[in-house]
């Protein structure tokens, strides 16, 4: 099954925007250059948002590497093309986001689509995430990916317009950076294990080795609006599912990657592990991650 990538130069590097890619079934995957930069993680106050979650403390500067972020969520029809099946709760619409993945489903198709197009497809860890969602270094501070609170239901589908259910990604404004869906419409999966912060600065951090948790970024919709905070917090079981969870991908560029990032890409590349047969499927309306 060949995936094309269509660039605007004729290699992978950090000047070229906008990446896609042709898949199967004759979907595109389009990611937007998110440059590397430093900034302020975490939230000591919660400005701007109602309730306070230690999970958010302390603010610490993280410093992360440039890599392409996919501009909306994986899609129903971009999970078919590349994993043949579609485990999404809610149906009928293509372009809804795939959801009811758990970490593991998620890890596997970033693999397949590292095996198919050549490339590094990865989860994007929870700093990256971050990052993008503020909107880079020159973040405007809002709370939200792109807006404050009275602004909300123009950038994301929460408990006030989503009606309870997801919607077809990119129907609401981006953040700064061109991308859809930060806040809110579905969990996204991030690479990390679970873990307190600390003060200290960081460069490129990716948690800790081992844990009980993976991370869950953005809200959903079914969130209030602080569990849509680009600080907020939330995780869950790496084998657990709900209608929930989704994920978006990131892919780094050719010439991006130390020994230790090369190591980890190869395991991606290498075939997964089948899933444990049973896993833990919440109950719809549960919130184990507080959002």
């Amino acid at each position: 099954m060949a995936i094309t990538v269509h660039l605007p130069h004729s290699g992978l590097q950090a000047q070229d925007s906008v990446l896609r890619i042709d898949m199967p079934e004759g979907q595109r995957m389009e990611l937007v250059w998110v440059e590397g930069g430093t900034f302020t993680m975490g939230s000591n106050d919660a400005r701007g948002v109602d309730k306070r979650y230690e999970s958010t403390r302390p603010e610490h500067t993280v410093t992360v590497r440039g890599c392409y972020m996919g501009r909306y969520e994986v899609t129903q029809a971009q999970w078919r093309a590349v994993m043949g099946e579609n485990p999404s709760h809610f149906s009928g619409n293509d372009s809804l986001p795939v959801e009811t993945v758990t970490w593991t489903d998620a890890q596997r198709f970033a693999a397949m689509l590292s095996q198919m197009t050549g490339h590094r497809f990865r989860l994007p860890t929870e700093a990256e995430w971050e990052y993008a969602a503020r909107g880079g270094s020159s973040a405007d501070g809002q709370p939200y990916a792109g807006c404050d609170r009275n602004h909300l239901p123009e950038y994301a589908w929460f408990c006030v317009n989503s009606e309870g259910h997801t919607h077809p990604v990119g129907r609401l404004k981006s953040n700064a950076m061109g991308l859809h869906d930060m806040s809110g419409n579905v969990a996204e999966w991030c690479s990390d294990w679970m873990a307190p912060y600390t003060e200290a600065a960081l460069s490129d951090p990716r948690g800790p080795r081992d844990g009980d948790s993976r991370v869950l970024r953005g809200g959903h919709y079914n969130s209030t609006s602080p569990g849509c905070a680009v600080f907020d917090r939330g995780w869950y079981v790496p084998t657990g599912k709900t209608e929930y969870y989704g994920l978006r991908v990131v892919m780094e560029p050719d010439e991006a990657g130390d020994d230790e990032w090369a190591g980890e890409q190869q395991e991606l590349k290498s075939p997964l592990p089948e899933a444990p047969e049973k896993t833990i499927d919440a109950p719809r309306g549960a919130k184990r991650q507080r959002q």
